[in-house]
């Protein structure tokens, strides 16, 4: 039997261990892992220099942009960046223009992308204003839905308990996930009119608005909501202390949650943001070193199951011309997420088994990624090789991505994806990634 492709030469975590061996690809599967003179033949061997071989990233929670937002970011240059990063699998959020939520606008997203994703997609909805298209849209492909607690985006006013009960009741039936953006709506409005009466356009009035409280208050009526409706719930980009404390209390109870931290949250605090000024603007902001460390022992006990990017790209135009109040907040992401997290891992503050946990695993079953997310035969060849020893600088004008401007920009840091493989094929070898051929697919 001759496969496809094999890679020697590699060193492969494995469970707890990393080993010594080979893999072997054929049709885009893992078929065989083996020390490499156990290997078959192959049409092509590529020799990984004992980088050490990662399951792909799976991140749950991206914007891909493109439609009518392509100045931002686009389906080719979003998933380049992933495949820059590591990244092997992305979930694109539905605050798109035109807004994802019903099954002809998926559809009609999804026909967008097909031919354009160098990594692979799956796409999440926003609610529509009928609670009985769900299933419809589900049908058509979508791997889980989005409710901003903070604005209306979709059919469903966040503050609208009674429709986003009934709207959790259908998922619930059909065991999807309820992504949350979690900052209470009325809590926003009401600092914000104050903010903007007073004409106190600040960082520091960023931050009262968006507040811990308005963190806080959402998290405490969604866990509500999804009491009554025994939904699954994933609580986006979670970044205060009382919210990890009320996600691990509902862990303990009958509730199915899970929930998410990012890089920024977990790497910079409000004093990196008054150095950062609009750069650093992201919903919600960075915060205080004592949340900082309740999301790091959220991380380590298992409270947090994934780590995500948010990868929010914006024109720099966008970030810089704009009054403070309209400026769009979000950082790219993609490109930095593992070379961070690996710098993390050098440090000995994170294992490499809990960063395959945070990024592959756990984003693979909270989202019912099938036959990715882990180095097995059988499973899909989505791989990523690091050189776990390779120090260098983030210098976001080299992103794929077209948001080039980073809170990160000019961190020194210890770890890089250095080959990518899609299905069993390679789409990044050492930062050059290959557009020509698009081998991402859409994840349903």
């Amino acid at each position: 039997m001759t496969v496809d492709l094999v890679l020697k030469n590699a060193k492969i975590l494995l469970g707890q261990k990393i080993e010594r061996a080979g893999i072997a690809v054929d049709s885009g599967y893992i078929v065989k892992i083996a020390k490499d003179v156990n290997l078959p033949a192959a049409s092509d061997k590529i020799d990984v220099k004992e980088f050490l071989v990662l399951p792909g990233l799976i991140d749950v929670h991206i914007h891909l942009r493109d439609q009518e937002l392509s100045y931002k970011e686009d389906f080719v240059s979003g998933t380049s960046a992933a495949a820059n990063g590591g990244v092997t699998t992305v979930l694109d959020m539905p605050n798109n223009k035109p807004v994802t939520m019903d099954a002809s606008s998926l559809r009609e997203r999804m026909a967008a992308a097909s031919e354009k994703l160098i990594v692979n997609a799956g796409f999440l909805s926003a609610f529509p204003s009928n609670v009985k298209e769900i299933p419809d849209i589900v049908k058509e492909g979508a791997k889980g839905f989005k409710l901003y607690m903070s604005e209306k985006i979709g059919g469903i006013d966040p503050s609208d308990d009674e429709l986003i009960t009934k709207a959790l009741v259908e998922t619930q039936k059909l065991n999807i996930p309820v992504c949350i953006h979690a900052e209470d709506k009325q809590l926003l409005e009401i600092i914000y009119e104050e903010k903007k009466k007073n004409k106190d356009a600040t960082i520091d009035a960023f931050l009262h608005v968006h507040s811990q409280d308005a963190e806080v208050k959402a998290i405490e009526r969604i866990l509500n909501l999804a009491q009554k409706s025994k939904a699954k719930i994933h609580i986006c980009h979670v970044s205060t202390s009382k919210g990890v404390e009320l996600i691990e209390m509902a862990k303990k109870t009958e509730l199915k949650v899970t929930c998410e931290v990012t890089p920024h949250h977990l790497l910079l605090t409000y004093e990196n943001l008054k150095e950062l000024g609009i750069i650093g603007l992201t919903k919600p902001p960075l915060r205080l070193k004592d949340d900082v460390r309740s999301l790091w022992t959220g991380l380590q006990k298992g409270v947090v199951d994934t780590i995500a990017s948010d990868h929010a790209p914006h024109s720099l135009d966008e970030k810089k011309k704009t009054s403070f109040w309209q400026i769009p907040s979000g950082i790219a992401g993609l490109e930095t997420m593992l070379p961070l997290m690996l710098t993390q891992v050098n440090k000995g503050l994170l294992s490499l088994p809990k960063l395959v946990e945070t990024t592959s695993k756990r984003p693979r079953d909270v989202f019912g990624i099938r036959e990715r997310g882990e180095i097995r035969e059988g499973h899909i060849a989505d791989l990523v090789a690091v050189d776990l020893k390779k120090e260098w600088t983030i210098d976001s004008s080299k992103f794929y991505s077209k948001a080039k401007f980073s809170p990160f920009d000019g961190w020194k840091v210890k770890g890089k994806p250095v080959k990518t493989f899609i299905n069993g094929h390679l789409v990044m070898d050492n930062g050059e990634v290959f557009t020509d051929v698009k081998r991402g697919r859409i994840i349903r």
